[in-house]
């Protein structure tokens, strides 16, 4: 097993990209490994790391299709529905309520 490079934050070297700046320029890693990793620091927690990629092999990103498009779209509808009262939130439903606020800062359901 080999120990990838470890380079602070800014100092990496030029070619690599982290997967959100190979975003930016609208590209994407293509399959290829991790070269290299970028840490931050932080006080009083473990450091933020970040995987580098080579940009010379990243490949560009795939283009969005309409019937990706409308996946998505129906996914989004779906996290916008509450399970409790069955209406449009408006937003999507935090997954540690399970449900619209409305229906969680309603009093529980007498029986």
């Amino acid at each position: 097993m080999t120990a990838l490079p470890v380079y602070r934050w800014r100092l990496a070297p030029e070619g690599l990209a982290t997967f959100r700046q190979l975003r930016a320029l609208g590209l994407r890693p293509g399959g290829q490994p991790v070269v290299a990793q970028l840490e931050r620091s932080r006080r009083r927690r473990g450091p933020l790391v970040a995987y580098l990629y080579r940009i010379d092999l990243a490949r560009p990103v795939r283009p969005m299709t309409p019937a990706k498009r409308a996946a998505l779209a129906k996914a989004n509808a779906a996290r916008r529905v509450c399970p409790e009262c069955g209406r449009d939130a408006g937003y999507r439903i935090p997954p540690s309520l399970g449900m619209c606020v409305p229906c969680a800062d309603a009093p529980a359901h007498a029986a």
